[in-house]
């Protein structure tokens, strides 16, 4: 069965949903990172996607103290992402409690530094964001589009041992409009048996099911439980 992952997207140490990544297009919500995930927690949830959104647009991790303290006043298993541009950053996240690091902008802007990253931490750290507009790779916050096909992109992360790989069709990101289900088929009859995750475009219980079916592992919900289009109680089927 498909595996759950809420997200918590930090901006001035509020939690907040952008749409496609527009920084302008800022959705604030009134309670703090730790009550939400400790809603989550309580719900019997046990990820957690934390995005860093000033370490994205600033290019170094900032937001650090509250992935400290979400890690240590939960027992939520973290992934951490925002801003993860060297060894420095990975130290403080991993130091501060993050069991996997998120990292497209550094996978694929700088190929010969991440394989560095992979040597020196190994590939069971990374989690790869193959984040896409127009099936072409974007980084650093989905605020630089490069030309790199997201089917090559993703077979080129596989050949370095990299096994779990979040997939944003970033049109379809904070908008409530259904996931990119077309795409991440496409995706895995291209490069079978890895561990995709799903993100963006999630807006109720039946888009779960479709990503299930499309072969996706876990699946990233943020916006559909702010908004409550999806309840936390609705989700027990899926947590086990």
């Amino acid at each position: 069965m498909i595996g759950i992952i809420p997200a918590i997207d930090i901006m001035d140490g509020k939690c907040v949903r952008l749409a496609t990544g527009d920084f302008s297009k800022k959705a604030e919500y009134k309670e703090s990172p730790m009550d939400v995930a400790k809603r989550f927690e309580d719900a019997g949830l046990k990820r957690l996607h934390l995005v860093d959104l000033d370490g994205a647009r600033e290019g170094r991790v900032m937001n650090f103290r509250t992935l400290e303290k979400l890690a240590a006043q939960t027992q939520l298993i973290i992934d951490f992402g925002g801003g993860v541009k060297s060894e420095h950053d990975i130290n403080i996240a991993i130091n501060s409690g993050a069991k996997y690091i998120t990292t497209g902008s550094i996978a694929f802007g700088d190929k010969t530094l991440f394989k560095q990253w992979i040597s020196s931490f190994g590939s069971q750290l990374f989690i790869v964001a193959a984040d896409a507009r127009k099936e072409k790779i974007s980084i650093s916050g989905w605020q630089y589009d490069t030309d790199i096909p997201i089917l090559e992109g993703i077979n080129e992360m596989l050949q370095t041992g990299i096994d779990q790989i979040l997939c944003t069709d970033i049109s379809k990101d904070g908008k409530l409009e259904g996931p990119a289900t077309g795409l991440y088929k496409k995706i895995l009859e291209n490069s079978p048996g890895f561990h995709l995750i799903a993100s963006g475009g999630i807006s109720g219980l039946a888009d779960i099911d479709a990503v299930e079916k499309a072969g996706c592992k876990e699946v990233i919900i943020g916006k559909a439980l702010y908004e409550g289009k999806i309840k936390l109680e609705e989700l027990k089927p899926w947590i086990h």
